[in-house]
């Protein structure tokens, strides 16, 4: 039997009133973190908060039943929103649109956890000009068995890329596994041109480093590197800001570092338990990022002296469809990630001949963004399997279909 909700608690916050529903609910059990906990750190570090998300439309990623449930994600801003909360309507690729939460005070920050919100999701762009972006985003992402301390050698060489091209870059920890670094930028160009510039940065970091940073989308290829993902600055796209918490059993926080810092924290350290003592002690590392606005010329030059990216090869069926260089069984679709790792386990079992010679790489467990929240997808690269002991194709052990029920134009 789930204990009975607590009685409503109203907060004045710089003369708003925000109504916590259910404050004392339990959100981290490891730490006993509750509702109204969040609540308060985010109002003690409130000031660096906005500076990621302060002004900017938001996507709503809303976590209703706990950190061990699957969140959703909603894009429309609540009816009868209070007044302090702003909005913006996106466009979007597929023709849709949206009228999205736009925060602006520390109230903003208090509203949407109330509404089940622990990261905070801004697009790159301000409410005020919605087609150009005023930040580069670059997202480095470790593959499996990559450990830190090559993610931060990727970030320095991140570093010095957006130095050579006149960008500053602001680094700060993902929350998750890996390193962010913001790159404010003047809003002067498109999402094309923003997503360009980074895919340039990407390429280029993984000139400079080979082996070590990689700039290739397609999971599969690789291999044990970190993934500079340039495709987070594409017009759909957000990223957990500055401040947020993650939902890791240990509130991880996304935090701004100096880059003195980033060779010798970790992850693990910034927490929602010791975050805002380090911001009352020694303020927000990211302080001055809107003062250093760049040019995103030097990258555009940059790209058109690399010439266009390699392309993947195309099916031959007319279809269009990309063909993977790399020899693929897909396993699972499903709906959480628990049943995605239990899929794997399966596999494993009926495979044990063979999970020997997997690298932690070749085990690919995708979060897909379904209409309003993640499915998950699981596939093996067979690539270090001997080719005459490749298993081929098998009936999915798990065939979960995030568009059941759905109807409109596109729909795979």
């Amino acid at each position: 039997m789930s204990p009975s909700k607590t009685p409503a608690e109203i907060l004045d916050v710089d003369g708003a009133e925000v109504r916590i529903s259910n404050p004392n609910k339990v959100v981290f059990p490891e730490p006993g973190l509750t509702k109204l906990d969040l609540v308060h750190y985010y109002l003690a570090v409130a000031d660096g908060a906005l500076r990621g998300a302060g002004g900017r439309p938001m996507v709503l990623k809303r976590f209703p039943k706990g950190i061990n449930a699957e969140p959703f994600f909603q894009k429309r801003v609540p009816e009868n929103h209070p007044a302090f909360i702003d909005t913006a309507t996106l466009h979007y690729s597929s023709g849709t649109s949206a009228e999205e939460t736009v925060i602006r005070d520390a109230a903003g920050l208090a509203w949407v956890v109330n509404l089940g919100c622990l990261d905070l999701n801004p697009h790159p762009v301000r409410a005020e000009d919605l087609d150009h972006p005023d930040e580069l985003r670059v997202d480095l992402d470790p593959m499996p068995g990559v450990d830190w301390s090559k993610i931060v050698d990727t970030a320095y060489v991140a570093r010095e890329v957006l130095a050579d091209v006149g960008l500053v870059g602001w680094p700060k920890t993902s929350g998750s596994r890996g390193l962010h670094i913001l790159a404010r930028i003047a809003p002067q160009w498109s999402f094309r041109d923003v997503r360009l510039a980074a895919e340039t940065l990407a390429r280029e970091v993984e000139n400079r480093a080979p082996g070590l940073a990689t700039a290739r989308w397609w999971k599969e290829e690789r291999g044990e590197s970190v993934f500079v993902d340039f495709n987070q600055n594409a017009k759909d796209r957000t990223v957990a800001s500055a401040y947020s918490i993650r939902s890791l059993p240990d509130a991880r926080v996304s935090t701004p570092l100096s880059w003195e810092e980033v060779r010798t924290a970790r992850p693990e350290q910034f927490t929602v338990l010791t975050v805002p003592a380090r911001f009352a002690e020694s303020g927000d590392p990211h302080a001055g990022i809107d003062d250093a606005a760049g040019s995103l010329d030097g990258l555009l030059a940059l790209a058109a002296e690399l010439g266009p990216a390699e392309k993947a090869p195309r099916a031959g069926d007319g279809s269009g469809r990309r063909m993977s260089t790399m020899p693929l069984i897909e396993v699972a679709r499903t709906k959480t990630k628990p049943e995605a790792l239990a899929a794997l386990e399966q596999w494993k079992s009926g495979h044990s001949d063979l999970t020997s010679a997997l690298h932690p790489a070749d085990v690919l467990i995708d979060g897909m963004r379904g209409s309003s929240s993640l499915w998950y997808r699981v596939r093996i690269n067979l690539q270090h399997i001997p080719e005459a002991q490749r298993p081929a194709q098998e009936t999915l052990i798990a065939d979960y279909d995030p568009w059941a029920g759905k109807d409109w134009p596109g729909r795979p």
